[in-house]
């Protein structure tokens, strides 16, 4: 089945078609690591994890090569060392590895490929030199610039005029450059920062410059898809577009897909307004396909307000599935293959909402199908599609346990039953039948047992 998707440079939804089908590439940016995501950071790596299982089904998963980079050099890393007293390197690994733990809790695979900014210097030196040997670029006693008005396909990517742009606009430190919209590829070394040296005087990348580079050393010519959250639009992606195609004469992704903004209660959540839940903090009272699902629960383009009633919906949503599949817990799956219909709704520009009714579907045919054929069928296909979906990754019996205070009491009580109905002391089971309803309790019979969960 054919993919398409909605390119944010062209402001259409078109058939995917790689360059190279047996390398098919992608990029999206990642975290800069200075502190813990919060569930706004965790939209564009669960998206584009999606999209990636989606590409590695239709191309095969060793052909997609898949990069998300780390940024290990930043202004507000910077910061963190200097209030903190520790080294950068110290900073970065720890949330790194917060953050990839966090990602894995949310079923993001890793990316095949992880670059940090900091192992790439030399990539991004060569990147200046070429774009000051061009003219695009200049040197000024505070950093090497890019000239706007040196492209003038600028702004292509968020559809601003030239005369309109304020991402560069006048900064502390950045008064010598020519033009406010010029931003900064190169910043002159500052006491108490890291600094490398580069012909053009030592200093540290701008932000940038980093993607660009490492998207070349990484992935190497034109690449299939960029990724990021709409706020990367402008500037950080315009701006790698003007550096990358300015330096090397040829595209630098071929199709650009953006996610839209998470809010809480309506209002953008970000760490400067402080408005923000830690993923960290979420995983200690959520699982992580709930979190998961409810990232997936509108489409990846447009806005999602994140509040209870979203996670309690996702969790009922969640249980739903997980409850067509106990009901099937005896029996083989026989399909590895979603349905049609399913597969068509991701096909179709991630529509994720249209996917998650597919599902539901199914999960109705799952809980009423009798003959063994259509069970093995149905189970098939349900757990093939929570994998391309990136959920039902749990076994049932694990599913509805989880979290549960008095499980064992519940295990008990069920054994109980179970062992009156075998002595046919039916008043019994029957009494132990009620004491679990009244706890909110639905017990379940199969041919291996009795199984349980919560109503």
């Amino acid at each position: 089945m054919e993919i398409s998707l909605y390119n944010t440079l062209t402001r259409q939804e078109a058939r995917f078609e790689p360059a190279d089908p047996a390398r098919v590439t992608m990029y999206v940016c990642g975290p800069t690591v200075y502190d813990t995501a919060h569930i706004g950071n965790a939209r564009p790596p669960v998206v584009f994890d999606v999209l990636r299982r989606l590409l590695g089904r239709r191309y095969g998963k060793a052909n997609v090569v898949f990069a998300r980079n780390f940024t290990d050099i930043d202004d507000k890393i910077i910061a963190k060392m200097h209030a903190s007293g520790e080294s950068l390197e110290a900073i970065t690994e720890r949330y790194a590895r917060i953050y990839e733990e966090d990602m894995a809790a949310l079923g993001v695979a890793p990316p095949d490929l992880a670059p940090r900014a900091t192992a790439h210097v030399p990539d991004m030196i060569a990147l200046i030199e070429a774009l000051l040997a061009k003219g695009a670029a200049y040197v000024a006693p505070s950093g090497v610039y890019f000239s706007v008005a040196a492209d003038p396909d600028y702004g292509k990517l968020s559809g601003r005029a030239q005369d309109d742009m304020k991402a560069g606009a006048r900064v502390e430190g950045e008064d010598d450059k020519r033009a406010p919209s010029d931003f900064a590829l190169w910043k002159a070394a500052k006491p108490g920062e890291p600094a490398w040296d580069a012909p053009f005087g030592k200093g540290r990348p701008g932000w940038h410059i980093e993607c660009s580079a490492m998207i070349e050393a990484q992935l190497g010519g034109t690449i299939d898809i960029h990724g990021g959250g709409v706020d990367l639009i402008f500037p950080h992606h315009e701006n790698e577009i003007a550096q990358s195609e300015t330096a090397h004469g040829r595209a630098l992704a071929r199709v650009w897909m953006h996610n839209g903004f998470l809010t809480l209660d309506e209002t953008k959540m970000s760490k400067s307004l402080g408005n923000v839940l830690k993923v960290h903090d979420l995983l200690k009272t959520w699982p992580g396909e709930v979190l998961r699902w409810a990232l997936l629960s509108a489409h990846y383009r447009a806005p999602l307000d994140w509040n209870d009633d979203l996670l309690a919906q996702s969790k009922a949503s969640l249980d739903r599935l997980y409850g067509a599949l106990q009901r099937l817990n005896d029996v083989a799956p026989s399909a590895d293959d979603p349905p049609t219909d399913f597969l068509a709704a991701l096909c179709d520009d991630l529509n994720t909402p249209e996917a998650i009714a597919a599902l539901f579907a199914l999960a109705g045919e799952a809980n009423t199908v009798k003959k063994p054929a259509d069970m093995a069928r149905a189970k098939g296909q349900l757990l093939a599609a929570g994998k391309l979906f990136g959920v039902l990754a749990e076994a049932p019996n694990a599913w509805f346990r989880a979290g549960v205070e008095d499980a064992d009491a519940i295990d008990a009580l069920v054994a109980a039953r179970l062992a009156a109905r075998k002595a046919k002391d039916f008043a019994e089971a029957d009494r132990i039948r009620a004491e679990l309803e009244a706890r909110g309790v639905v017990v379940m019979d199969g041919a291996s047992g009795s199984t349980w969960r919560r109503a």
